[in-house]
């Protein structure tokens, strides 16, 4: 077990290393092979209203004219010791993790991050916990009563979730449960949970159910054919010959069996998250890393766009090493390989 664990460390350190590497690539070598100068990539910086001069000058300060190596390790560097950068009148530092700077509003972009990352953390913990709830009860109900009208009718609702967009399903629930039933707060409202947690979870629970019924109907889907193909193995049969209750065997013995691609595509979902959910967070206007992003990209604001980027990948990474590392206890065969 301990093994086991050492090599997946081990392994989402190197990937980690590589996303980096590629992530880098996009912003910077991408942009050069398609015939971008050092002034084209320098305007990204500096906004569209720079002037020339502004953006020869701030190419040269950013090391644009450099190998893309050395842009490239000074880049890493700056995001494990910090990095500074010259404006001609004075040094502006942006400590460890530099994850960028922006020149538009002269800020580093970490602590902005920082003060989104509870936001998308919370819509993802609240909606992730209701859709696997949700999702996996009503598949388990649905396989075990098969064909029955309970069946058919969570499967059209399941398929209407999945074709649905959020931005459909979350601008008609702000109109009915919002602003005419008044039963929720508006969107555009969050309060931190240390500061009132019932007011945390009444400006988050439309967020909440809006995107959870788009993800547990996946999850309803996916729940009922693992268990309709579990539940006629024959290691069930042998369990209720056994005579173990039905509980037992449903639970300990078909969902468990049906549980590894839900983990799996739960671990990418919270993951992919974590790294911002755009469309519910530009729908219901949460100040999160989704809606930093889309303003960085209005802005022409790189080091926003760069730094949501890295922070997604590392919490993807980390989503896949937990749900590795679960493998090894719902499925003992994964311990002793």
């Amino acid at each position: 077990m301990i093994t086991y664990i050492v090599r997946r460390l081990l392994a989402a350190t190197g990937l980690l290393v590589i996303v980096s590497a590629i992530t880098f690539s996009i912003f910077y070598l991408v942009p050069r092979l398609a015939g971008a100068t050092p002034e084209t990539l320098a305007t990204r910086y500096v906004g569209r209203a720079a002037t020339e001069e502004t953006v020869k000058l701030t190419a040269e300060r950013l090391g644009f004219y450099d190998p893309i190596a050395v842009q490239y390790w000074n880049w890493a560097k700056g995001v494990v010791v910090g990095a500074e950068y010259d404006y001609g009148s004075g040094v502006e530092s942006c400590p460890a993790p530099c994850l960028g700077y922006s020149f538009i509003t002269k800020q580093p972009v970490w602590p902005e991050l920082l003060d989104r990352i509870p936001v998308t953390l919370s819509l993802a913990a609240g909606a992730s916990l209701l859709w696997l709830l949700a999702g996996v009860a009503t598949g388990v109900l649905s396989a075990l009563k098969r064909g029955s009208i309970f069946d058919r009718g969570a499967m059209i609702i399941a398929l209407a979730g999945v074709s649905l967009p959020i931005f459909f399903t979350g601008l008609l629930s702000l109109a009915i449960f919002s602003y005419q039933l008044g039963w929720t707060l508006p969107g555009g409202s969050y309060t931190p949970f240390t500061e009132n947690p019932v007011v945390w979870s009444q400006s988050l629970i439309l967020p909440w159910i809006t995107l959870a019924f788009l993800f547990s109907a996946q999850y309803a889907r996916l729940t009922r054919a693992g268990m309709l193909e579990t539940m006629n193995e024959d290691f069930i049969r042998t369990a209720r010959a056994k005579g173990l209750p039905e509980r037992t065997v449903v639970v300990r013995h078909g969902l468990r069996g049906a549980l590894t691609p839900i983990l799996t595509i739960f671990g990418l979902d919270v993951g992919l998250l974590l790294g911002g959910a755009v469309l519910t967070e530009k729908t219901f206007s949460l100040p999160g890393l989704g809606k930093y992003a889309v303003d960085g990209i209005v802005a022409n604001d790189l080091p926003k766009i760069l730094g949501v980027t890295l922070v997604a990948a590392v919490f993807i990474i980390l989503a896949n090493l937990v749900v590795d590392l679960l493998y090894a206890v719902i499925d003992p065969r994964v311990r002793n390989q």
